[in-house]
């Protein structure tokens, strides 16, 4: 018994060595402190960097930061940046790079400007040691950032110009603390100019260029290997980190470039993206954020008034010099008073880069132990600080965007939305399911239904038992991006009965369905199986083909008829292509007549849409389909109509033959929007509806190319 309490006393001896026991106190914080600091409405992250001061070795010493520690603690800084990067909405990040870059300039600038003369004159250090630590103030970590992920707000113009804004400010503020170490040493010369300058082309090209293109050829030659996906991504983000670091910045700029690199490459709301996040969330980052705070001495303050003057200095100007910066930035680009705060609480933590910075100009000689502690007193306050604005921005812009919504009907559309996905070819659902997870509404608590249709016969029960275990394999991969998705099964006399009673039993707003099969003659004159479905189901219908990985297509190729903005489901389809384009970043070339894209423009305003346009316009809808004009990347996207509807016309029919005889290579989708409603009809396009005449003239037509073709095949 008493070697057994020796035992136990001795495992428990402060600070812990057993590595099993410090993995378990660390996970039990993870999981304990935001949900008890969440009772006190005190953000999560402000718990664990406050519980990584009172274990760490500033504090009742239960921790030291072992190697292990410091290994998950450099995982999670770079897992922080990565995900900035890979969440930052690339088309919006072009339509404001000029805000991005003038916000970068002037939170390097401005905290630099501050920074010198209190540094130097206030408190009287030399030139080089003001210089780096006023660099010290230009400085921000993202520490605030998974706030604004978990809220839903990093889309948002103001997030993404903060984003946009920290790689230019670290990437500054990182080559001037390597100038300014060059200096200190007498090695500022011209050979460390070419140096740094070829080393950062290098990484550069590497990043851009070759990253890219490696992943398009791994995610496409193990599109099943789901799991190698996720290592391979990883293996990326540090071999990015140490390619950084050896073109002379820090990891974090490696880390946050990857991210970025494969941005277009993992659409935010794919399984991929949803393990990427939940294991840094969960893990990674909470160790860095507990990490910082073990680095915390509060007995500074008890070291005599210069260390708290220093300290109290420091902090209290970093603060301000980066709310300057946000200020100007809200008042040049008239941004409201919540972004501002927002930009302000993203930006004004301190931790990994202003440390690095510290600790080098402390390592070197060039800073005493004041400006040291000082620092990690400042790194804790901004944290704090930081976390506290950012979430209580975020909170208010998410009210404002309910409050102003300018279609509620429309948004809460989105919310009550039902996708239905018919397993008419289970070969083809696996990348329709992928599809329609991308499209789908987050905000939407509908699942996503597969249904499978048998014939009614003898052996429907066993057909139905059959298809109901091959659908659940799909239902488990689906799983992975947190997808709500839910198998039914019909028994019918044929498939297109039993797809269109189901979706109106079920309430569905999209079927998505594979690409129609050739036609014979009969089905021709009688028609087939989708021309049933495309009658008997009135809301928006989506035949697919995808002979390659969403990710590997590089624009979105939209064709879209005359008079398309009259019909009901327009804001619909056009949100949902918008919503794909920010999914997987890519541009969109719209084809439509100059009064069709006036109406797009109108209903991207104003809703928000932040999708990147180029346009194209051409009236006979015909012209539209030119081998030359689509590129082979591209993704066609034709528009349809059902007939009788103001958009609709002749050449429609038979249109999924026309489009696979012309473009048979190419990823293609024909959408039909909600059915035009007769009651709500406008007047003044009343003439465009012949619907008695065109009836007449397409039975003749049809009748005649079916005799056609039969006397063609027996001369």
């Amino acid at each position: 018994m008493t070697d057994f309490l020796n035992h136990l006393l001795t495992e428990f001896h402060f600070p812990l060595k057993n590595p099993v026991l410090i993995f378990s106190l660390v996970l039990l914080i993870i999981l304990l402190s935001p949900i008890l600091l969440r009772k006190l409405n005190i953000p999560g992250i402000i718990g664990l960097i406050i519980s990584g001061v009172i274990i760490g070795p500033h504090g009742f010493n239960v921790l030291e930061k072992t190697s292990a520690i410091q290994l998950f603690s450099t995982i999670g800084l770079l897992y922080i940046m990565f995900i900035a990067g890979l969440e930052l909405d690339l088309n919006q990040f072009k339509n404001h790079r000029n805000k991005s870059l003038t916000f970068g300039l002037l939170t390097f600038i401005v905290p630099l400007g501050i920074g010198y003369p209190i540094c130097h004159y206030l408190l009287g250090y030399s030139v080089t040691a003001s210089f780096l630590t006023a660099s010290m103030f230009s400085t921000h970590t993202l520490v605030a950032y998974p706030i604004v992920s978990k809220l839903g707000v990093s889309k948002n113009k103001a997030v993404a110009i903060a984003v946009g804004g920290t790689i230019l400010t670290d990437t500054a503020v990182l080559i001037l603390l390597a100038i300014i170490i060059g200096s200190n040493e007498g090695t500022l010369n011209q050979e460390f100019w070419i140096r740094l300058s070829v080393s950062l082309l290098i990484f550069s090209g590497i990043m851009f260029f070759v990253i890219p293109k490696i992943a398009r050829w791994f995610f496409r030659k193990l599109e099943s290997e789901k799991h190698s996906h996720y290592i391979f991504v990883l293996a990326v983000v540090f071999f990015a980190a140490f390619l950084a670091e050896v073109a002379g910045v820090e990891p974090i700029i490696g880390a946050f470039v990857a991210g970025l690199a494969l941005n277009k490459l993992i659409p935010h709301s794919s399984p991929l993206m949803n393990r990427i996040e939940f294991i840094g969330n969960a893990l990674f980052i909470p160790f860095f954020l507990i990490s910082v705070g073990m680095l915390v001495d509060v007995s500074v303050l008890l070291n005599g008034n210069t260390a708290l003057i220093i300290a109290g200095t420091l902090t209290a100007f970093a603060l301000f010099s980066k709310w300057i910066a946000a200020f100007i930035t809200q008042k040049f680009f008239r941004f409201s008073s919540t972004q501002r705060q927002l930009i302000f609480g993203l930006s004004s933590a301190h931790a990994a880069a202003t440390l690095a910075i510290i600790l080098v100009g402390f390592n070197a000689g060039i800073l005493d132990e004041n400006i040291l502690n000082g620092t990690i007193l400042l790194i804790l306050i901004t944290c704090i600080v930081a976390s506290f604005v950012t979430e209580k921005a975020a909170k208010k812009i998410l009210i404002e965007q309910d409050i102003d919504s300018t279609d509620k009907e429309y948004s809460k559309s989105q919310r009550e939305e039902s996708f239905m996905l018919p397993s008419v070819d289970t070969a083809d659902l696996g990348k329709l399911l992928d599809f329609a997870i991308l499209m789908k509404e987050t905000k939407s608590s509908n699942p996503i239904s597969i249904l499978s249709v048998v014939s009614d016969n003898a052996a429907a029960e066993k057909n139905v038992i059959k298809m109901r275990y091959i659908l659940e394999e799909k239902v488990k991969e689906a799983a992975a991006s947190e997808t709500k998705i839910s198998i039914i099964s019909s028994i019918d006399h044929n498939i297109a009965s039993g797809i269109v009673r189901k979706s109106r039993e079920t309430l569905a707003d999209y079927i998505f369905l594979p690409w129609p099969q050739k036609q014979g003659i009969l089905d021709k004159l009688m028609g087939d199986y989708f021309d049933r479905i495309l009658e008997g189901f009135t809301k928006t219908i989506l035949t697919c083909h995808f002979p390659r990985p969403m990710v590997s297509y590089g624009r979105l190729y939209i064709i879209i008829p005359a008079l398309a903005e009259h019909e009901i489901g327009f804001t619909m389809w056009l949100t949902k292509f918008q919503k794909l384009s920010t999914e997987l970043s890519l541009p969109i070339m719209i084809c439509c007549s100059n009064e069709t894209q006036e109406a797009i423009l109108s209903v991207s305003k104003k809703i928000g849409l932040s999708a990147k346009f180029s346009k194209k316009s051409i009236e006979q809808w015909e012209d539209y389909f030119s081998p030359n004009e689509i590129q082979k990347n591209d993704l066609l996207i034709c528009v349809a109509a059902r007939k009788g509807t103001v958009s609709y016309l002749t050449y429609m029919d038979h249109l999924h033959e026309k489009v696979e005889k012309q473009f048979s290579n190419h990823g293609r989708i024909v959408l039909y929007p909600n059915q035009y409603n007769e009651t709500d009809s406008n007047k003044s396009f009343s003439n465009y509806t012949t619907e008695p005449l065109k009836k007449g003239i397409e039975n003749v037509k049809k009748i005649k190319k079916g005799l056609g073709t039969i006397f063609k095949k027996n001369p």
